[in-house]
């Protein structure tokens, strides 16, 4: 059957339940949630493009015996972000968690003083299982037969008052999570999997007891990954463009709205293109352009004009370097010509864990990660057999059960190469 064929879950069996806004409604709430039976179906609404702050702006609960709960943080968090939701964060205290895509909720829920015990992650589940499409909704259309609609996934959830359609598609979020978690915990077991998913289970529940309590401060060398970097040819318009990006980033922290809403990547990366060999652009160059003269970008022009003076005045040996320092290996693209010895071990190594992940109908990525099979062809353990390739994988963070699956075949062709 088509996904148009399918019918639409359009409403919660139990009806939509009110916004939980207000102290009072939180600890009724809770109590509800602290009686009912077996795991907590969780999901969250965030702002993702339109805000800055990470929070979380709704958190969907629901609970056998106990029903579905839409509480809103904002609301009762009027000193920021984990002031108001300890009732909630008691009543969640030592019970399982089913979450879909966890790593997206947990840093949110961290935040809010709320963190996991236990968890199931339906999106992992089904990566294990080897589902061909493992969103939520292709997922719900196979085990229940039913469509889900996802159409407000992308809205602003800062949005107040939030539209009654948003909270049906809210509710909707955790209406089948349970009955998911069961038939995903079935097949699983059927599948011979249920150990690994476990293993999973219980490291995503340690990241998440490790999670801050805060907004995250961003990755200093995340301005290179704006849009366009690529044509700005000089260190100076290496310089302009960092020193634009992090004016933005602070303007967009002040005010509390997504950076690229403020100015647009490429209009930075523009600018950043005009530079020779120093930064000479003038304040009229910088505000004259096209991403910088319009919309919400010319409020912040003292910003801009302070970014700019910030670059003019940089000495030219303080620019950034062309190509950012490199952490662990290079590239394998990059191997063949200059490290024929690892280009060697990773042509081997690769093709292996793919043919293995596809007989155990895994993603290769579930397997093991990309990145600690680059670090074991880049730089393999002296320790070439099973027990050196086992404790190799180990300290990079690879659970028991796919160390189990790998590193015989590893250790096998490690020690046939140099």
């Amino acid at each position: 059957m088509n996904e148009s064929e399918l019918p639409v879950l359009n409403a919660p069996a139990e009806g939509v339940p009110p916004l939980i806004a207000t102290p009072d409604a939180l600890d009724r709430a809770a109590e509800l949630i602290a009686s009912g039976t077996g795991p907590v179906a969780i999901d969250t609404e965030r702002a993702h493009g339109y805000r800055y702050d990470t929070r979380a702006y709704l958190i969907q609960l629901r609970r056998e015996g106990s029903g579905t709960h839409l509480v809103d943080p904002a609301a009762l968090d009027p000193e920021g972000p984990g002031s108001g939701l300890g009732p909630l964060a008691e009543a969640l205290e030592g019970t399982e968690w089913i979450l879909h895509a966890a790593t997206q909720d947990m840093p949110c829920l961290a935040r809010e003083g709320l963190r996991p015990h236990r968890i199931f992650d339906s999106e992992l589940a089904g990566r294990l299982l080897g589902l061909p499409r493992v969103g939520l909704g292709p997922m719900v259309e196979q085990y229940f037969g039913v469509h889900l609609l996802k159409e407000h996934s992308a809205a602003d959830w800062s949005t107040r008052p939030l539209p009654a359609d948003w909270l049906v598609y809210a509710a909707l979020d955790v209406e089948l999570l349970i009955g998911l978690r069961e038939r995903l915990l079935a097949d699983l077991a059927e599948a011979g999997k249920a150990g690994w998913a476990r293993e999973e289970f219980e490291h995503l529940a340690r990241i998440g007891a490790e999670l801050p309590d805060h907004q995250p401060e961003p990755d200093p060398s995340r301005w290179r990954r704006t849009s366009g970097l690529h044509d700005v040819a000089t260190r100076a318009g290496l310089e302009l463009v960092k020193d634009l990006w992090w004016a933005r980033e602070t303007v967009a922290r002040r005010v509390d709205i997504a950076p690229g809403r403020i100015v647009n990547d490429r209009a930075i990366s523009a600018l950043g293109v005009r530079c020779g060999d120093r930064v000479t652009l003038e304040p009229a160059d910088l505000l004259g352009s096209s991403g910088f003269r319009r919309g919400r970008a010319r409020r912040y022009t003292e910003d801009w004009e302070r970014a700019l003076e910030r670059a003019r005045s940089t000495a030219e040996s303080d620019y950034p370097p062309r190509r950012a320092p490199q952490e662990g290996p290079p590239p394998p693209r990059s191997w063949d010509r200059h490290h024929p010895d690892e280009a060697a071990r990773w042509q081997a190594v690769r093709p292996a864990m793919n043919r293995r992940a596809e007989e155990l109908a895994l993603p290769p990525e579930n397997l093991i990660s990309p990145d600690w099979l680059r670090r074991l062809a880049w730089r393999p353990p002296v320790d070439r057999s099973p027990a050196g390739v086992d404790a190799f994988l180990a300290d990079l963070g690879a659970r028991q059960w796919q160390r189990n699956l790998v590193c015989g075949e590893l250790s096998r062709l490690l020690s046939g190469l140099r």
